[in-house]
């Protein structure tokens, strides 16, 4: 399951840098790299909603647990 998160955010970080590169490639009135760059953050936040219901999914199967700060200690 870590390699799935970790393989997650390395597509979400590969499409924010994706969006960078379009952004930073435009010409003056080039509207196609736009239109790449807008898609290109739409695949990244699906990405990130898709990570987060992955999470929430794999904690209420029990395949992942919260090992946070204990209380109390």
């Amino acid at each position: 399951m870590k390699i799935v998160i970790v393989a997650f955010l390395v597509l979400v970080l590969a499409a924010l840098a994706g969006a960078g590169f379009f952004m930073l490639r435009r010409g003056p009135d080039d509207g196609s790299a736009d239109k790449r760059m807008a898609r290109t953050l739409a695949v990244r936040v699906g990405l990130s909603v898709t990570l987060f219901l992955l999470i929430l999914l794999a904690w209420s199967l029990g395949w992942i647990h919260p090992s946070g700060i204990p209380v109390g200690t």
